[in-house]
């Protein structure tokens, strides 16, 4: 796609590109084929994260001590990459990876050695409950609440919109524990669903793109967590750890927008040279070649600023403002590329059965989870 001058990225090391091809086999095998029947049923065969696990493929970027697979967010990268290059949304191994680097980051000793491994192999799906119902983006505003009595916590509330809520088995909870003001009284739990009293699934929530990828409504009503269930193990810690790993988060969005505008280029071009327009390739006509140089544009564009996030993530570097610019510009822009794109297949585009089509539908949330593209905005702004 891009230009032998911005390729290869320093990131894509010959290990890396080895690891893609182990990566793209898998894919090829036990994803591709299956995204029509996740969208009917909602959610990923279970098994597809224990045979990811068996792998190495779903603790990428943890240490060997904890059960992953020494590597780094390149890794994860290629992961998110190779999934978006046959059209996946179902298998939400992001969300996935963002638990465990909540756990490895700022977890403690013990919650790293008892979950980690569990994560890596697939024992245990992943899942993170921040936004609640009519919240939003607004983490201060957290109602759900959780309260020390004894030797326990004790949690009640709602959450909505949860990727891997179906699936998952530890879910990191998003909660009060105090009346403290605003962001001091929050705090990060953790909660092993699996005969959990008082926890409930809601429904898997009919969206309008990613049918395949199971997104929840969660409840908790007097569920009972261990005084050691608070991530890191201090209360009224938890916005600061989701701010420090928030960019982590935001810069995997961004890979996954990018890699979409990549392929949203290039199935558009191999159709525009097989379309037959007035006797003559669709290719051959200006208004094309013009939408598609433009599209390519971006797209190099967008490439070269992710590699260069890419690296400050390796590096350690990265700062919450880049990783708001990655986000906001890289989901507008692959929203602009996609819907050009589906201009240019006519009626064609409009049906889910060209490729354009679920790529339309499926890139909207892209400016809406991981934080709004107007919150990115207003986190932009401030440090002007």
């Amino acid at each position: 796609m891009a230009p032998s001058v911005f390729m290869p990225a320093s990131w894509r090391t010959a290990d890396i590109e080895e690891y893609r091809a182990q990566v793209r086999r898998f894919v090829a095998a036990e994803v591709a084929s299956h995204q029509q029947r996740w969208a009917k049923q909602q959610h990923v065969d279970r098994e597809l994260w224990s045979k990811a696990g068996a792998l190495g493929m779903l603790a990428s970027d943890v240490p060997s001590e904890y059960g992953g697979s020494d590597g780094s967010v390149a890794h994860q990268t290629v992961m998110i990459e190779e999934l978006t290059a046959v059209g996946d949304t179902a298998f939400s191994i992001s969300v996935h990876a963002i638990v465990q680097q909540y756990i490895l980051k700022q977890g403690t000793e013990d919650q790293k050695r008892l979950y980690l491994p569990r994560l890596a192999s697939g024992e245990m799906v992943g899942a993170i409950a921040m936004t609640e119902p009519g919240g939003g983006s607004d983490l201060q505003g957290v109602r759900t609440r959780a309260e020390r009595v004894g030797d326990h916590w004790v949690l009640n509330g709602a959450k909505t919109f949860i990727s891997n809520g179906y699936l998952g088995d530890l879910v990191i909870v998003v909660a009060r524990t105090s009346d403290a003001p605003g962001a001091r009284g929050i705090s990060l739990l953790l909660l092993e669903t699996k005969n959990a009293k008082g926890f409930r699934v809601g429904r898997i929530l009919e969206k309008i793109g990613q049918k395949g990828q199971d997104t929840c409504e969660l409840f908790f009503e007097d569920v009972h967590l261990p005084a050691d269930a608070i991530v890191g193990g201090e209360p009224g810690r938890g916005f600061y750890q989701l701010m420090t790993e928030l960019p982590y988060e935001r810069t995997l969005i961004a890979v996954n927008a990018v890699a979409a505008i990549e392929r949203a280029v290039q199935i558009t071009a191999d159709y525009a040279r097989e379309r037959m327009v007035f006797g003559k390739p669709l290719l051959d006509m200006q208004n094309t070649r013009f939408v598609l140089a433009n599209a390519k544009t971006k797209a190099v564009v967008a490439r070269t600023f992710l590699d260069r996030c890419i690296e400050a993530l390796l590096e350690g570097r990265m700062d919450n403002v880049t990783a708001s610019m990655a986000k906001l510009w890289c989901t507008d822009v692959q929203c602009e590329v996609i819907d050009d794109c589906l201009q240019l297949f006519g009626g064609y585009g409009y049906m889910l059965e060209y490729p354009i089509a679920q790529m339309y539908a499926d890139a909207r949330v892209q400016r809406i989870y991981g934080g709004a593209n107007e919150i990115m905005k207003e986190l932009i702004a401030r440090s002007l």
